[in-house]
């Protein structure tokens, strides 16, 4: 017999010991195995590993996230348009008035979804291809370091599901082929139903579930999606009454297109004929009268780009105060929505168990509809004349509000109005209009002073932590064997029973396309930046004197909304915070700064990101 063959033949025979050693030396080395493996059934005692469970009694959580929403919008926060079930939960909780996001919506999404700031989990954009980058902060690529909320609650015992918009999925991703690495099914959410990108259409939604495709049944997303809520919950309680759910809830509203359906679209029928000034001024009476204001608090001017609503003809207050009409309408009715998903709650003694979030917007009112109103022009559509604009918006009226009316989107003078008491809107990172949203904070069990204020400065990355301290689950080091970054935002569990806490997040930076600002200790520094090219996807509504496009300094303590740039008084401070953002950009994986004129440039020489995965981690 060779020596090839006895070699082999001497493995053959060996190989049931190597096996049974290897298994019992991994058996004793694996310290969470606590049976044992003999060489018999009979030597041998088994054991299971016992599946995860949350604590008993442990409270449900419900996110709720609403689009495009100012800080003077819904009556929640001293607004004309009517949220009678966010009223509610505000009251019977807490409002917080201090909140900011990032300024534009994929950024806060993964933000709030990780807990760490939105270039660090390579969303410093968009996962769009125009609005991408091949850099790790731009790449538009959540990493599998940085895992969700949702991983983190189904690890413990939590069922998760998320239904409306999810916003944070690459373009390339966004078919029945795959791959799915970034749909919410991979991201923690065990079920999913809505849309992965950044706006649908109401009516003909860019439908998902689970990870297919779907066709929508012709009924309001809205409707469809609070539906789809009801549904997992409830089959989920009949298998496992005492199990928790996580639910993300995130709407398309009020994102445009603005789609309201027919009973709701004439509930504000001349409700805004007195026009953007005069709401602005009752929102920022009202705010004041609850205590959401300091003080000292002024209104700050009308935004120069913007007309004074007595100067408008009779034929753009119509037009106008249509715009708005439907916009109302379209938050009433999902307020409406909201209540569905409440009374389900109730119905099934469950809500008095329930921690709710409901934030608000994900950034400012939309400047996106431009100085008129947009009816059916998408953002590349040919610019028309200020005259043919209004012309063309009036021949289309009876199409806002509709399904006809594919890109409705109000006009600038309402972003504003709706963003009382801030200047300027979406998009903005260097303005509290961009970053400054609501918050409400509902927790039966948890809360003692229902109805309460709170000022602390906080931010979408504080979301998550609070929830787990609520929940008094850790961060997890690491999930299915990942190791995870670290945690930007901090609790907001203290202030829950705490007014007069002092702030714990103290330090945060913001940048969109070129905007941006640092914040410390109450005091802020911001750059607006002007594009050198003026387009609807720009929006460029943003500086009032377009030559000043310098960096302004604010003391937030003392001048909330931003009112007396102290730049020129404190330069030091200024040049302080200048370095602090250049060091937490470069922390934060924010370089190289893409503004818009960059991506300007990519659509004018028709660039996109391949669909090959641009830079890792």
């Amino acid at each position: 017999m060779s020596i090839k063959n006895q070699s082999r033949n001497y493995l053959y025979i060996m190989m049931p010991a190597f096996v049974f050693l290897f298994l019992k030396t991994n058996a004793q080395q694996d310290q969470s195995y606590k049976g044992f493996v003999g060489k018999t059934l009979a030597d041998s005692k088994e054991y299971w590993i016992p599946p995860v469970t949350a604590p008993k009694g442990a409270p449900n959580v419900i996110w709720i996230l609403l689009d495009d929403v100012g800080f003077g919008a819904s009556s929640s926060f001293g607004g004309l348009i009517n949220t009678p079930t966010i009223d509610s939960l505000a009251n019977n909780g807490l409002r917080y008035t201090n909140f900011h996001t990032t300024a534009i919506c994929a950024p806060t999404r993964s933000a709030l979804l990780t807990g760490r700031n939105s270039s660090y989990v390579h969303m410093a954009g968009f996962a769009h291809k125009l609005l991408a980058a091949g850099f790790p902060g731009w790449d538009g690529k959540i990493p599998s370091s940085d895992g969700t909320i949702a991983e983190i609650l189904k690890a413990n015992g939590y069922n998760t599901f998320a239904v409306g918009k999810y916003g944070v999925t690459p373009d390339e991703e966004d078919n029945d082929a795959g791959p799915f690495d970034h749909w919410p099914n991979e991201k923690g959410f065990e079920h999913f139903f809505g849309f992965l990108g950044s706006q649908t259409d109401q009516y003909k939604p860019d439908l998902a579930e689970d990870e297919s495709k779907v066709t929508p049944d012709g009924r309001h997303l809205s409707e469809q999606i609070t539906d789809k809520a009801i549904f997992y919950i409830d089959r989920q309680k009949k298998a496992a009454p005492d199990k928790p759910f996580f639910l993300y809830y995130a709407p398309g509203a009020t994102h445009a297109p603005h789609q309201v359906p027919d009973a709701w679209r004439d509930m504000y029928k001349g409700k805004f004929d007195e026009g953007w000034d005069a709401y602005r001024e009752k929102v920022f009476a009202n705010q004041k009268k609850i205590d959401l204001l300091p003080a000292y608090a002024q209104l700050p001017d009308r935004n120069s780009n913007i007309k004074a609503w007595n100067t408008l003809s009779a034929d753009e207050k119509k037009l106008y105060a249509r715009f708005m009409e439907v916009y109302a309408a379209y938050l009433s009715y999902t307020d409406y929505e909201i209540k569905r998903l409440i009374d389900e709650l109730k119905k099934t003694n469950q809500l008095d168990n329930t921690i709710i979030f409901v934030m608000l917007g994900d950034n400012g009112a939309s400047k996106e509809g431009t100085l008129y109103g947009d009816v059916d022009r998408s953002l590349f559509s040919k610019p028309l004349s200020e005259d043919d604009n209004i012309k063309y918006n009036l021949s289309n009226i009876d199409k806002i509000g509709t399904p006809a009316g594919v890109e409705v989107n109000y006009p600038l003078g309402w972003a504003q109005a709706c963003n009382t008491p801030f200047k300027y809107w979406k998009q903005d990172a260097n303005s509290e209009g961009g970053t400054h949203n609501p918050l409400i904070i509902f927790y039966p069990k948890g809360i003692t002073g229902k109805g309460g204020l709170r000022n602390q400065y906080s931010h979408v990355t504080d979301i998550l932590p609070t929830t787990l301290e609520l929940l008094g689950i850790k961060a997890p080091d690491s999930i299915k064997g990942i190791k995870q970054d670290p945690i930007w935002g901090t609790s907001l569990a203290f202030s829950l029973n705490n007014a007069s806490g002092p702030s714990k997040h103290n330090v945060q930076y913001y940048y969109i396309f070129g905007s941006r600002s640092v914040y410390k200790d109450g005091w802020k520094a911001a750059y607006a930046f002007q594009p050198s090219v003026h387009n609807m996807l720009t929006s460029s509504y943003s500086v009032t004197d377009t030559t000043n496009n310098e960096w302004q300094l604010y003391n937030m303590n003392e001048d909330f909304n931003e009112r007396i740039d102290l730049a020129k008084k404190y330069p030091e401070k200024l040049k302080e915070l200048k370095a602090l953002f250049d060091q937490l950009a470069t922390q934060n994986k924010l370089y190289p700064l893409i503004t818009w004129d960059d991506v300007n440039e990519k659509i004018k020489k028709g660039v996109t990101v391949p669909h090959a995965t641009p830079a890792s981690k």
